[in-house]
């Protein structure tokens, strides 16, 4: 991966951030795109003055504008597109019938929409390297999560996305690469969205006992450089798309309420 440019968005914290570094310290070109101005300043400074090659672009995936201004930046800057990481993305906790439905749309907004706006300006200049264009999905996005109906339905949407994406160009050269990590110990769940959109403040889960940011990001290097397709890392995950493709998804349905109306705080 050395030299290539890759583009990753949500990069001012968590998986974004440690992927950053992460492809940075493998000698890639990487173009740092987030909605925060404040991180992105600070965290991109610091990658400056280590002496790597850094783009900082403040970009809300939710506006096609910025997304097809983080694309032609970083044409402008390095000439070409290797490898497009879409990682921007909310979450939120709920009921269905007691959530706004101004919640959906930000939600969706945000996770599919930021996706589809940024996978579709770069895609004509990952065709051109014969590329890898990847998206950050989730578990929950293979079966759906009891409290988090619009996260579920935006990474349910992306994965039918990057599928056709994959099918429409199986003759290019063109890598898709879908990816799970499970529950990782980043500020996600503190800024996931309340019925009501406010953010949550405080995460319902024991984030010393999840995987860490870094460990996500060698992952999703390794599926970049060997061209994966699917990746998921947890074991629930795993155990998920098993039942599933046994017929068996009731279980899961029985193991996820189980799990998760013992958060604190729980929805139901």
């Amino acid at each position: 991966m050395k030299g290539k440019v890759i583009i990753i968005t949500g990069a001012a914290s968590g998986i974004g951030l440690a992927t950053c570094r992460y492809f940075l310290e493998k000698g890639s070109r990487v173009v740092m795109a987030d909605i925060n101005r404040e991180d992105l300043d600070r965290e991109a400074g610091e990658f400056t003055n280590m002496g790597f090659e850094v783009l900082s672009l403040l970009t809300d995936v939710s506006k096609e504008e910025d997304c097809r201004m983080m694309v032609e930046k970083t044409m402008e800057k390095f000439s070409s597109i290797d490898v497009l990481i879409n990682n921007a993305g909310i979450s939120m906790r709920s009921l269905f019938q007691e959530t706004d439905l101004s919640v959906f749309k930000k939600v969706m907004d945000v996770n599919f929409w930021g996706t589809a706006y940024c996978s579709y300006h770069a895609l004509p200049h990952l065709l051109k390297t014969r590329g890898s264009l990847v998206s950050i999905t989730s578990v929950a996005g293979r079966h759906g999560m009891p409290g988090r109906t619009a996260y579920s339905s935006s990474k349910f949407a992306i994965h039918g996305l990057m599928e056709t994406i994959r099918i429409e160009n199986i003759k290019k050269g063109l890598h898709v690469l879908t990816f799970a990590p499970g529950f990782t110990a980043t500020n996600v769940r503190n800024h996931a969205l309340t019925a009501h959109g406010e953010e949550q403040g405080a995460s319902p889960r024991k984030e010393k006992k999840m995987m860490t940011p870094e460990q996500v990001a060698g992952k999703i290097y390794k599926g970049v450089k060997r061209r994966r397709r699917d990746m998921v890392l947890s074991w629930e995950g795993q155990i998920t798309m098993l039942t599933k493709h046994l017929y068996l998804a009731w279980i899961v349905d029985r193991i996820y309420f189980n799990q998760l109306s013992k958060e604190p705080g729980s929805p139901f």
